[in-house]
């Protein structure tokens, strides 16, 4: 027989599209669930936080990152059924003309790097894999 998991509460996560010169950055996760996996970057929305407020917190979070010019995009829901976690992730898409995102969380994250949408790298999160089944692709995506 298999480990019953008792299911939680259902969290709800930001990811954050920041689309550049038809390219978007991804980072390679560590240390928590999705370890080996290629996010975009983003976080737990937190209590009374908007979405947009959270995407950018975090991005600055994790990249170093300013961005700006967000509006809402789609939305993936993932249950992990193995770490008994279910995901409501809600996609922002923002721009960030300057800068290179920086590693500034270590032990969640390897290296930031920058793909074309058709090149994403493998494997992906469950919520970017959910996105890219959806059909979404970002208006200005290579």
């Amino acid at each position: 027989m298999g480990t019953t998991v008792e299911p939680r509460d259902v969290q709800v996560g930001v990811g954050v599209i920041i689309m550049r010169a038809g390219r978007v950055p991804l980072g390679e996760r560590t240390g928590s669930h999705g370890a080996g996996t290629w996010a975009f970057p983003g976080g737990h929305l937190e209590f009374g936080e908007s979405p947009e407020t959270c995407a950018i917190r975090e991005v600055l979070e994790e990249t170093g990152l300013e961005v700006q010019n967000l509006h809402p995009g789609p939305f993936s829901s993932d249950v992990f059924v193995e770490e008994g976690k279910h995901y409501v992730t809600l996609f922002v898409l923002g721009a960030c003309p300057h800068g290179e995102p920086e590693v500034c969380e270590p032990l969640k994250c390897l290296r930031w790097a920058w793909f074309a949408w058709s090149e994403l790298p493998q494997p992906l999160s469950a919520p970017v894999a959910s996105l890219l089944r959806s059909g979404f692709r970002p208006a200005n995506a290579a």
